[in-house]
């Protein structure tokens, strides 16, 4: 259980189809509806949502939530709804109601205002024909309660079967973690003061300080400063491997939104940070202006398959395009939106690696890649002067269970449950000859 969506419905007036307005519910429609008919992610659904445009910080992070809980939970959920529906109802419809069984059953959202907001947000949605469906529905699972899910494999309903298929025998320890919120997880600045983290939080071997679930990074003092970002710890570990050294040159290539490249940043390395995508570049010159991050560093618009350096670098760090399918504990709406093309996006990332690698005399190239990537193997033969370098157990004694026998690094959700797990991520190092 986490914590509720207060119900706000009135709050601001009456909604144009007459009912009471809730940003809040509003807002996670129209999210789910995103996610579910347009195979939007859920941050651009969020962006495009009419009803976030005028809403305050509170019912977008509240919104947020509810929404991620609906798409953490959409498997179960609909296998709760179907013994009360004759025939599937329009998608809209659909939304509704997971938008109230989300409310019911894992939020503790109280059961007449999740049945009674559900029954609103349908009216103001032109829904007002399926109205009393979906007060009768919705009043049939919260007289079920906790009785609904009695019976239900609910880590395997809400996993789409092809990528259950694809984990393999991680399946259910990933999908377990999957059904839990994600906490907030910040990297801090190196010699940060105790006395200046934020409190509440566990510091993990790895270095990354872990808060609840629900924190607001932006009330936590500092965080306008640049004293700590927010980087899930998984994500931090191949920058940590790369061991920057100030004064080394090296390129971040795929860089936003960021957290890798300020951690070389602040480690003292001369850092290019590179990235294709226009709206990625922005968010990351917007997220290095807000921070007192080291002034140094280039931020640079270009396809890192294509960019060559004015200089011979040290060391290359690429995050490659990949199904982001290992990031679901924090961003569920993955799970839901069309499978990635893995081959085409394979391909470019061997592109990306031959080519990144070029400029660097005995550098040392730090590469990331889908989970299931036989990254040693397709390197060997290719002539491009790549040799792997494994990782070694010692630099990684602090998490031995994410060391492959190949030397490679692969996290999943699966590990560290008990402190919360983490994202799925896949690492090789190589070294130039």
């Amino acid at each position: 259980m986490i914590q509720g969506v207060p119900d706000r419905s009135g709050a601001r007036g009456r909604g144009p189809r007459g009912a009471a307005a809730d940003p809040t519910r509003d807002i996670a429609f129209d999210i789910v509806q995103g996610v579910l008919e347009h195979r939007r992610m859920l941050e651009t659904s969020l962006d495009q949502s009419a009803a976030a445009r005028d809403a305050d910080a509170r019912d977008r992070a509240a919104a947020h939530r509810l929404a991620a809980t609906v798409l953490r939970h959409m498997g179960t959920a609909g296998m709760v709804l179907e013994p009360f529906l004759k025939k599937e109802p329009p998608l809209p419809v659909r939304t509704v109601l997971l938008i109230g069984v989300a409310q019911i059953l894992f939020l503790d959202t109280p059961a007449h205002a999740a049945v009674g907001t559900a029954v609103s947000l349908a009216r103001r949605r032109g829904l007002v024909p399926f109205a009393g469906l979906v007060n009768a529905v919705l009043r049939r699972v919260a007289q079920a309660g906790a009785g609904a899910l009695e019976g239900l494999d609910q880590a395997r309903l809400d996993v789409p079967p092809w990528l259950w298929g694809a984990w393999g025998s991680l399946a259910r320890p990933v999908a377990e973690a999957l059904g839990q919120e994600a906490p907030l997880d910040l990297t801090l600045r190196p010699g940060l003061p105790e006395a200046e983290r934020p409190p509440g939080g566990v510091m993990l071997p790895t270095g990354t300080l872990r808060l609840p679930a629900g924190t607001r990074v932006a009330d936590l003092p500092g965080y306008a400063q640049g004293a700590f970002w927010v980087q899930d710890a998984a994500a931090a570990l191949p920058a940590r491997l790369l061991a920057p050294r100030a004064g080394e040159r090296i390129a971040d290539l795929c860089a936003a939104p960021g957290g890798k490249t300020a951690q070389l940043a602040v480690a003292g390395a001369e850092v290019t940070a590179i990235e294709r995508e226009p709206g990625r570049l922005a968010r990351l010159k917007e997220n290095w202006t807000a921070s007192d991050w080291p002034t140094g560093c280039k931020l640079v618009q270009g396809d890192a398959a294509t960019w060559r350096p004015d200089a011979p670098l040290d060391a290359v760090l690429l995050d490659a395009p990949c199904s982001a399918t290992g990031t679901a504990h924090r961003h569920p709406d993955v799970l839901w939106i069309k499978r990635p093309r893995l081959t085409a996006l394979t391909e470019g990332q061997d592109r990306r690696r031959a080519t990144c690698c070029v400029p660097c005399p005995a550098g040392l190239c730090g590469v990331l890649a889908p989970a299931r990537r036989r990254a040693g193997t397709r390197t060997r033969g290719r002539g491009d002067g790549l040799e792997p370098d494994p990782f070694t157990a010692e630099e990684l004694a602090v998490l031995p269970e994410a060391l492959t026998k190949e030397g490679w690094l692969r996290t999943h959700p699966g590990l560290w449950t008990e402190q919360g797990g983490m994202d799925g991520f896949f690492a090789a190092r190589f070294r130039r000859r």
